[in-house]
């Protein structure tokens, strides 16, 4: 298991579906991209392209899911060992988002369907092939960062909680909402789940309660 310090804080994720063609030598290699977040939604997603491409003769997948991208999978789907399956998970895992200067896209699954055009590529042709289809999709597609978010819970007096809430947002800190209860309101607060943003926070919060005041954490949830 990785050290808390090490935990991926935020990673690449699909905005929307991505479909890309490749034509080599009359075959086609029509690559579909979806975000998934667990192996049975990948395998979900490949049991619809196999639907919608039931005459195609090779449907090769390669997936990887969660933050610390730890779940890997591929499979040549009848291609020649390797010449299919790894060269897509390889793009997947080499892509780098445009701005950012690290691969970190994840809960991606990438279906390459290859219509057979009657010329036989090779295993070097096809390694090309599978590559740049998932590569060339890649890169027509948007992506967006997915954040993990600590959250916490701030009590305050009805006759402050208002006030906080205005000072808190003011200050750049996501405010959630605001629970009224009886003896007073708690205030619902999420941060990026890093070690300097929660240390700021509480240094917020102590000037802004005059110390009066002590965080609850309430766990961690990734967006986006």
């Amino acid at each position: 298991m990785s050290h808390p310090d090490s935990i991926h804080t935020t990673y690449g994720v699909l905005t929307g579906d991505s479909e890309h063609e490749l034509v080599v030598k009359r075959s086609r290699f029509i690559c579909y991209l979806r975000r998934v977040e667990s192996v049975e939604e990948a395998r979900d997603a490949t049991e619809l392209v196999k639907l919608e491409h039931r005459m195609a003769r090779h449907h090769c997948t390669a997936h990887v899911i969660g933050p610390d991208r730890n779940e890997r999978r591929s499979n040549d789907d009848g291609e020649p060992s390797g010449t299919a399956g790894m060269p897509m998970l390889d793009a997947l895992t080499r892509f780098r988002r445009p701005g950012t200067d690290v691969a970190d896209c994840s809960d991606i699954v990438a279906i390459v369907v290859r219509y057979f055009g009657g010329v036989l590529l090779g295993a070097g042709g096809l390694v090309h092939a599978y590559s740049d289809a998932v590569s060339q999709a890649l890169e027509q597609a948007t992506f967006r960062s997915r954040q993990r978010m600590r959250h916490f819970i701030l009590d305050a007096p009805h006759t402050d909680a208002g006030r906080w809430e205005n000072e808190l947002r003011a200050g750049g800190i996501t405010v959630l909402g605001t629970d009224y209860e009886s003896r007073g309101a708690r205030i619902r607060l999420a941060i990026a789940d890093e070690p300097e943003t929660s240390t700021a926070l509480e240094q917020r919060i102590a000037s802004l309660t005059a110390g009066a005041r002590v965080l609850e954490d309430a766990g961690v949830n990734w967006v986006g």
